[in-house]
Parts: structure tokens; C-alpha cells; sequence
């Protein structure tokens, strides 16, 4: 098992046997990579996609609301996401983009019609941080894989949610891995924020149909452009 994988296995473990539950607290960063002989960045990398799956919210700062506290009850599916996402790790990059395309074209249109406002402001903060000019493309993508979740958990489908959420790894891993192939990656990365706006801008003016068309162009866009300057 590799290291990333250790730490979900830990915190999975951890909440199935009853020794975490609701509202308390994962260790420190550094404390739970010295538990699992792991490095500082694996962690916080696996506590992202915490974050992303609904188990737990980190807060920053001192007192009782900082730190990584759990926000999931155990039962009802959590061991199943998480197991999804270790198996999505390294997906061929065919079946990622249709499962994206199907599952991000629908919630487009979904939130369009019935959008839940408190992520779609999550979404658009995610945007907004995704214009620092100083942003290496690993955070950039870090941040995109973000926002596809959050667009996504917009519409209200909890399935959907999961699925994407469990995705979010392979996303950011294929997506990461395209950008050496890429001749002019801040031309690329100022097209990809521009197509980023015009969804939300359709999602949060009600055409569901627009904001389906425009995610399904993003996705599969990016993946031809990849293909194209990777040779195939």
C-alpha cells in the first residue's frame, strides 16, 4: 500500500472501529505523519480529499474550531467512497472523461435549474483563486479538481457528489501529468479559467442547457489538446 493510500486506509480504520467519531479531531499533520512514517505533504494531500468527500472540515487558526475535525457519520456509504477513491487512482483516460463528461454535463444542468447557492460561492471562490498570478500548475489543478466537485455537489445529487469527490485524485493526477505535454501551458491555463467563468456564468443564470454544453466542451477539449501534443 502506498503512502497516500496508508493515510485513508488510517482515518477509514479509525472511524469504522468507533475510535473517531462525529465532531472529534484528527491528529496534527506532523503527529500523523509520524504515526504512519509518512511525509507532512501525503498527509495533508489525503486530508484534501477528506475535505472533498464531506468526512471532515479543517479550520485554521487556535481554539476549538481549528484543526481537522470529523463532520461524517461512518455509516450509510463513507467506506465505500473511500474505497472508490483508492481505486480511481490510475483509471485509463477514455472512461475518466466520459464518467466526467456524463456525470458533470448532467449536474450542470441540474444546478442551473435548482442550484444549492452556498457551493456555487464555493465554486466561484475557488475561481477567484485560481487567478493568483503566482500559481504554479499543481495548485492550479489542485484547485480545478476542486472546483469540478463543487460545480458538481451544486446540483444536489449526492451520488454524483461521491462519485466525483471519490474521482477528484485521478483528475488532478491526469490533468497534472498533461501539462508537460503542453507547448504554452499559461495560454492553456488562461483558456481553462475563461471556459471555468462561462460555465458558472451559465449555471448561475439558469440555462442548464448552455452550462451543459460548455462543461462538456471544457472537459473534452482539454483532453484533445493533450492528445494532440502528446502524439496521440
Amino acid at each position: 500500500m502506498d503512502g497516500y493510500a496508508a493515510v485513508l486506509r488510517h482515518v477509514e480504520d479509525q472511524l469504522a472501529s468507533g475510535r473517531l467519531g462525529v465532531g472529534g479531531q484528527l491528529p496534527a499533520e506532523r503527529q500523523l505523519a509520524e504515526q504512519l512514517g509518512l511525509s507532512r505533504p501525503t498527509v495533508r494531500e489525503a486530508i484534501r480529499v477528506l475535505q472533498a468527500l464531506g468526512v471532515v472540515r479543517s479550520g485554521v487558526g487556535s481554539g476549538p474550531a481549528a484543526g481537522t475535525t470529523v463532520i461524517a457519520d461512518p455509516a450509510g456509504g463513507l467506506g465505500t467512497a473511500l474505497r472508490l477513491h483508492l481505486a480511481t487512482r490510475r483509471l485509463p483516460l477514455a472512461d475518466l472523461v466520459g464518467t466526467r463528461v456524463m456525470i458533470e454535463g448532467h449536474s450542470a444542468r441540474a444546478a442551473a435549474l435548482a442550484p444549492d447557492p452556498a457551493e456555487l460561492d464555493r465554486a466561484a471562490a475557488l475561481l477567484d483563486r485560481m487567478d493568483h498570478p503566482d500559481l504554479d500548475a499543481d495548485a492550479f489543478h489542485q484547485l480545478d479538481a476542486d472546483f469540478h466537485v463543487a460545480l458538481t455537489a451544486a446540483a444536489g445529487n449526492a451520488v454524483n457528489t461521491a462519485v466525483m469527490a471519490a474521482l477528484r485524485d485521478a483528475i488532478h493526477t491526469t490533468v497534472l501529468d498533461a501539462v508537460a505535454a503542453l507547448p504554452d501551458w499559461p495560454r492553456t491555463a488562461t483558456r481553462l479559467r475563461r471556459e471555468h467563468r462561462a460555465v458558472l456564468r451559465a449555471v448561475r443564470a439558469g440555462d442548464g442547457d448552455t452550462a451543459a454544453n460548455r462543461v462538456t466542451r471544457h472537459v473534452e477539449g482539454f483532453y484533445r489538446e493533450w492528445a494532440r501534443h502528446a502524439g496521440g
